[in-house]
């Protein structure tokens, strides 16, 4: 029983890797709040390529908490996060993507709150819009940011991906 437990809890606080595609790179930290004897609360800045779209980056920062609850991995984070996406290459779609598909998912807290960065076209426009928000199987939250990335030409690159010819209907 112990064993099936450790197991448990184990996929719990580890368990992130199976709801990503892809785990962004740590940028970098900044400790923000000073703990005597255990880890300071910090913010995380983290790349991240999109995995469906060639040529978009995001870069995220998150509050992570220290702390004795943050140090084993019991502690709820705070929702607080920002976002911005850019174009680093030629857009090349890779498949048919939903309006508000998941691009990363991440576990917030132990059992209830996961953050989530979502990708959506504006059609009118021809710009890929992200958005990251945080919920709560309960309660939900109202925090989010939104990153607007216009389709160009890069590079001697003729002809332009229209991203409502990929959504799906």
């Amino acid at each position: 029983m112990v064993i099936g437990l450790l197991g448990l809890w184990a996929l719990l606080v580890f368990g992130n890797a199976a709801m990503a595609a892809e785990q962004p790179d740590l940028i970098f930290k900044k400790s923000t709040v000073f703990k005597w004897l255990t880890p300071n609360d910090k913010l995380a800045t983290y790349g991240l390529d999109d995995p469906e779209v060639e040529g978009v980056a995001c870069h995220f920062t998150v509050p992570e908490r220290g702390g004795f609850k943050g140090w084993i991995g019991v502690a709820e984070e705070v929702s607080d996060i920002s976002l911005a996406c850019r174009q680093i290459g030629p857009i090349k779609f890779k498949a048919k993507f939903a309006q508000g598909e998941d691009v990363f998912r991440q576990r917030r807290s132990l059992f209830f709150k996961k953050m989530q960065i979502v990708r959506g076209c504006d059609v009118k426009r021809n710009v890929l819009v992200y958005m990251v928000y945080s919920d709560r199987i309960i309660e939900g939250s109202p925090k989010n940011s939104t990153s607007s990335v216009p389709i160009m030409p890069w590079g001697g690159q003729g002809d332009i991906a229209k991203c409502g010819d990929w959504v799906e209907p």
